[in-house]
């Protein structure tokens, strides 16, 4: 099957052709003929199938005839988080090339202002967030009673956000015979009870969950004894310093620890910054662009900031933790290895993750095997025999350190970093983040960034 199977316009054709693609993917060829016929459409499909475009083509060829008003966009796509709806926007400048089609941005982070003067001036497409839709609509400054079709996508990930009540304000607030297209790589009853509620005897396309990883991708573990974040950051520069590692995304479970990973990279000496929900915009839009271009070498993400974003040439993927769950392993070792290229995930290991480790394996079907770093025992080591650091807050001893016991040594080296944790539970509630290299602590590096 090809594109031109699909019902589009020949514009659209090529667009699609100059963009370098000939063949759709399996959401793809099942979405677009209903999303044509005007159906609604249940898309069950994981980041990476293509989905994007299963609703932003039929979205353009639905949308080629007609004219906007004034505050009053013709079709809205909503997306649970800024990156997600940047990237959305991006793919529908890429097909709507020298169509005469308006789209409208809102996402939290920019000025209001600037917002409201596209939407006076009408948009075909709004590509929004849920609260910042919310707000402008709150302000009198947007009406959805003219959106002929709506657009959710990663409705489960707005599941885990909390985003639900302002789905179900966001349905109640379009014409009832709206078009609806809905994406979610699950279906958990919380989403099939908004799918009931608000969709039209839909047609489902589901595409296979990937329970297992692309033959492309080569995966390893590396294993430590410690459990403590210092051991942790060790190892991870350790896997990173190789020279097959061109790039990478190193993902942490919390956005904290984000923070703490590319402050401790850069301390070192690595090109890295970090992306997650808590950062500005413009920070965030200049971090990605930096990553992309090759400026920025490596970028520490949160899974809800990296989800959705499409960076086709990542050679190497770092969890820096075990996520909480195994399908999100699969996402995320996904951002490597695409387009036929090769690809390497490396995911730091500890005795406490033993349960999501397995949890991982179960779904892969795959037993990954450790990656040899010679370098490594000599670095944990050093770890060990190294003194703090001066200015460290530790309480003092009656005797020098050198004449402590082992245990208690590590202990005491422990104690300092609840504090610095504190500090920088302070900071990171900090809106002012314009320095991005210094994020969280000024010109001070804690000893538990070492």
């Amino acid at each position: 099957m090809t594109f031109d199977d699909l019902g589009l316009s020949p514009k659209l054709l090529e667009a699609i052709s100059a963009a370098g693609y000939t063949e759709p993917t399996p959401i793809q060829a099942g979405a677009i003929p209903h999303a044509i016929q005007g159906k609604d459409v249940l898309g069950i499909a994981q980041t990476g199938t293509g989905k994007t475009a299963s609703f932003t083509l039929p979205l353009i060829e639905k949308l080629s005839r007609g004219r906007a008003k004034a505050r009053m966009p013709r079709s809205l796509i909503i997306t649970p988080t800024r990156e997600l709806a940047a990237q959305v926007a991006e793919n529908f400048e890429t097909y709507s090339a020298g169509q005469k089609l308006t789209m409208a941005l809102l996402i939290g982070g920019v000025a209001f202002g600037p917002q409201e003067e596209i939407l006076n001036r009408g948009a075909d497409v709004l590509i929004a967030t849920p609260g910042r839709l919310l707000d402008h609509f709150g302000r009198g400054k947007l009406l959805l009673t003219g959106v002929q079709l709506l657009v959710v996508d990663e409705a489960d990930r707005m599941l885990d956000m909390g985003f639900i009540p302002d789905l179900e304000k966001i349905f109640s607030l379009t014409p009832p015979r709206r078009q609806t297209l809905f994406f979610s790589a699950t279906m958990p009853k919380e989403i099939q009870s908004l799918v009931d509620r608000f969709l039209k005897a839909p047609e489902r396309v589901e595409v296979a969950r990937p329970a297992t990883t692309s033959a492309n991708i080569e995966q390893f573990l590396v294993r430590i004894d410690q459990s403590i974040p210092k051991a942790k950051r060790t190892a991870l520069r350790v896997a990173m310093d190789r020279e097959n590692v061109r790039n990478g995304i190193i993902f942490c479970n919390r956005k904290r620890d984000v923070d703490i990973v590319a402050r401790s990279l850069q301390k070192h000496g690595l090109s890295a910054a970090p992306i997650h929900g808590d950062l500005d915009q413009s920070e965030r839009t200049a971090t990605l662009a930096n990553f992309k271009s090759g400026d920025l070498k490596f970028l520490v993400a949160s899974d809800v900031a990296a989800r959705g974003l499409d960076i086709p040439d990542v050679s190497h993927v770092f969890n820096f933790d075990v996520p909480h769950h195994a399908d999100d392993y699969v996402h995320r070792i996904g951002r490597t290895g695409r387009a036929g290229r090769q690809g390497e995930s490396v995911t730091i290991i500890t005795p406490a993750d033993d349960k999501a480790l397995a949890a991982v394996t179960k779904l892969t079907k795959k037993d990954i095997p450790d990656l040899d770093l010679p370098a490594l025992a000599s670095a944990l080591d050093e770890i060990s025999d190294r003194k703090p650091r001066r200015g460290s807050k530790s309480k003092p001893t009656a005797k020098p350190r050198d004449d402590a016991p082992a245990k208690p040594r590590e202990e005491s080296k422990e104690k300092p970093r609840s504090k610095d944790r504190k500090r920088s539970r302070r900071h990171d509630n900090d809106r002012d983040q314009d320095r991005l290299p210094t994020i969280g602590f000024g010109d001070h590096v804690p000893d538990f960034m070492k």
